[in-house]
């Protein structure tokens, strides 16, 4: 419950304290003296988005804090335990708006966000304005609202998620059967082209190898004969017998050398050595530098084949066997997607049979909710003289959606007989506040510790009418609290705490307060609803009689 409202330098709002009570509340006053800034200071300190321009002209900033009683058990203290705020039985919602449009809250002296307050105001205060008939008469709030009475959030988020799981489903099968469509139409290249691979399998380094032993072969006759030369002259004949001799002589000659000749033979010994190891490299390259011509001609074929498949798939001859790794990827996709596109037509089909099953359930809920609201909303029209109007929630057919498959519109028919029809042709501006009012109602039952607060929720009726509207807010606010702003005397006379709100002008400066009335006072302000500026015995009278009920 509101019990407190503090305001400073709010539009033209200097500084005001204002005390709340249970039950009913009123504030009257006239047109322009303030009572709708009431309402933008309170919803300025629950969070709310209104006007940016609030701070008093002059000053540094704003100020609103507002503080409510929390009972045992008041959804808020949930609210405050998950985001690790200070709880208790009281809490203080405190707000800064500076000249330049920087926002600071606080609640329970904690800073904290702006969601965290509109959180919070969700389970505190329900403003039910002037225009909220504009919402009325806009079908496309009607499922919204039905959805808000019959409490069915957790159906329509089931519906919402498989909607989400049938969107998923349907782009990954579309984007499959694209690629699947790409890949067919190279089916025949990717098959030739794999076996036109894997008929030359070639090799990585392949092409230089092959390069390398056909330069070879190509000047292997003219080498060879120089090689074969050379190994002649270190042959016996050659190199290998004069250093034989040479080595023989010398052995010979050693015991009478006295030792002069043990170097030379030494290294004669070294030199046979590396002129044999010389002998085995030059027989080994006479060996290699042998070749068949039909050799030659294969090689040549082989290379010339590698180069050109890597001309003709533009790339590198050592790249082929990747690429053909690739194009056998593809092919292996290409045949394993008729059952990749099975599975995924499965997926499609059991999101799809998910959906129609929430939808349909959500279907049901709202049809047997529907007749529920039609009954709550018709025992809340009789009190509002209003007992001959029939109100219809009617469900019909729509795009499947991530709401359902339902388009929901409230019909009225205000007179027996006449037939039915949408709200904005039917209801009178007096009768769309009476619709209203008792929609409400409905939607607020079993909101403990919801404060509600009515803006002008009666204009365009009076009389008797006024008098049952009012009578239907006292009984909404018999243990709870309800605040109502109004310009009809019927309903002020009905209320348990009267506010005055009016402005002055005092050195150029206008202002607005708001003063708590006693009996007599609001005999006056009665009055003065009932009869203008000149407050007459008369007026007093009728006032008094509507005060005393």
């Amino acid at each position: 419950m509101l019990r407190g409202l503090d305001i400073s330098d709010m539009l033209i709002i200097d500084r005001l304290e204002l005390a709340f009570q249970p039950g009913l509340n009123v504030l009257t006053g006239e047109t322009g003296a303030g009572k709708s800034i009431l309402l933008d200071s309170l919803g300025f300190v629950l969070g709310w988005r209104g006007r940016a321009d609030l701070v008093r002209q002059g000053a540094a900033q704003g100020e609103v804090t507002a503080w409510f009683d929390l009972p045992d058990g008041h959804p808020a203290h949930a609210v405050l335990q998950e985001a690790g705020l200070p709880d208790g039985d009281e809490l203080i919602l405190r707000r800064i708006n500076t000249a330049d449009g920087r926002k600071t809250a606080w609640v329970n002296d904690r800073r904290c966000s702006g969601e965290v307050l509109r959180a919070l105001s969700d389970t505190l205060v329900e403003l039910h304005g002037q225009h909220d008939d504009r919402g009325l008469l806009n079908p496309r709030g009607h499922r919204d609202i039905l959805d808000e009475f019959g409490k069915l959030e957790p159906r329509k988020a089931a519906v919402r998620t498989a909607w989400s799981a049938v969107g998923k489903a349907r782009k990954a099968l579309a984007t499959a059967e694209t690629a699947m469509e790409a890949i067919r139409a190279e089916e025949d290249f990717l098959r030739h082209a794999v076996s036109e691979l894997d008929q030359l399998a070639p090799e990585p380094g392949e092409e230089a190898q092959l390069d390398t032993r056909r330069r070879l072969m190509q000047a292997a006759e003219r080498i060879r004969s120089d090689v074969v030369k050379a190994y002649e002259i270190l042959g016996y004949d050659g190199a290998e017998g004069a250093m034989s001799n040479a080595l023989r002589w010398l052995e010979g000659a050693v015991d009478k050398a006295e030792g002069t000749l043990d170097g030379a033979i030494a290294a004669l010994g070294r030199a046979m050595v590396e002129l044999d190891e010389a002998q085995s490299g030059v027989v080994a390259a006479i060996d290699g530098l042998s070749f068949n011509p039909i050799e030659l001609e294969e090689a040549e074929e082989r290379l010339f084949a590698i180069r050109a498949l890597a001309r003709k798939h533009d790339v590198a001859p050592d790249e082929l066997a990747g690429y053909a790794d690739t194009l056998r990827e593809k092919l292996a996709a290409l045949d394993a997607g008729d059952a990749d596109l099975a599975a995924l037509r499965k997926a499609l089909n059991d999101a799809e049979a998910t959906y129609d099953a929430a939808a349909s359930d959500l279907t049901q809920a709202r049809t047997k909710v529907s007749a529920k609201l039609d009954k709550a909303v018709s025992g809340e029209l009789a009190p509002l003289k209003m007992d001959r109007a029939v109100f219809e929630t009617r469900i019909t057919d729509e795009a499947a959606g991530p709401e359902g498959r339902d388009a929901v519109a409230f019909t009225v028919a205000t007179n027996p007989g006449a037939p039915a029809g949408p709200l904005n042709k039917i209801a009178s501006g007096g009768e769309l506040s009476r619709f209203l009012l008792a929609l409400k109602v409905c939607l607020a039952g079993g909101q403990a510790g919801l404060t509600m607060i009515f803006d002008e929720i009666d204009r365009g009726v009076g009389g008797a009418t006024a008098d049952a509207v009012g009578r239907r807010l006292k009984a909404l606010a018999e243990g709870g609290q309800v605040l109502v702003v109004t310009h009809s005397p019927q309903v002020a006379a009905l209320g348990a705490h009267h506010w005055q709100v009016s402005k002055s002008v005092a050195k150029g400066m206008t202002t607005s307060q708001v003063i708590p009335l006693d009996a007599p006072a609001r005999v006056d302000e009665v009055a003065r609803m009932l009869s203008g500026d000149q407050v007459t015995d008369a007026a007093r009278a009728a006032a008094s009689a509507l005060l005393d009920g």
